[in-house]
């Protein structure tokens, strides 16, 4: 048995395996999810800053410096190889109408595995929020730098840090902080 036959045969077990699971994940990330309704995008949002808060010591203050702050309660994300995550977030600007946007990306690599977590975005600078909303698609790392903020050990997240026009948290349902780069990100407007 030569060298090259064992790789053949590596090879073939591979994709005998991930070549089914890719056609499964293919097949429910095709399928239609049903759209989410302004009001339960709202509700999710307001869950989502209610679990942000509650984690985050300072989370409030970033919330309330930002001219803007774009609120995702729940991206899913899924891969076997080939990935992907989607999400419908809200806008929300003092004194201004609710704005929905979508958040998509998409990723090719070592992957395996589905999570949810939630996104706050906050635009620190009236020039970033214009851009981002002047957009016909944002994304983010092309577009715009985006900065995640880094929690403390202390969960403690400090404005002063922010040395940048957008910063990003990123948590999931129980509220814990995670490093996750959204860089790819597609924001596009929806309506709703």
């Amino acid at each position: 048995m030569t060298i090259r036959s064992k790789i053949t045969r590596r090879e073939f077990a591979a994709t005998a395996i991930l070549a089914p699971a890719a056609l499964v994940l293919g097949a429910t990330l095709a399928r239609p999810a049903r759209a989410a309704t302004a009001a339960e995008i709202n509700a999710g949002a307001d869950a989502a800053l209610g679990s942000f808060y509650g984690k985050v010591q300072g989370g409030k203050d970033f919330v309330n410096a930002a001219k803007g702050v774009l609120i995702f309660p729940s991206i899913f994300q899924a891969g076997i190889g080939i990935g992907g995550s989607y999400g419908e977030g809200v806008m929300r600007i003092s004194g201004q109408p609710p704005e929905y946007y979508s958040a998509s990306q998409g990723s090719v690599g070592l992957q395996l595995g589905a999570q949810t977590s939630a996104l706050v975005i906050c635009f620190m600078q009236q020039t970033a929020l214009d851009v981002f909303r002047a957009s016909s698609g944002f994304t983010a790392g092309v577009d715009g730098s985006i900065a995640l903020v880094n929690v403390g050990a202390g969960g403690v997240a400090n404005t002063n840090t922010a040395q940048t026009p957008i910063v990003y948290f990123v948590f999931d349902n129980t509220g814990l902080m995670f490093n996750l780069s959204i860089s790819g990100t597609k924001f596009a407007h929806i309506a709703k």
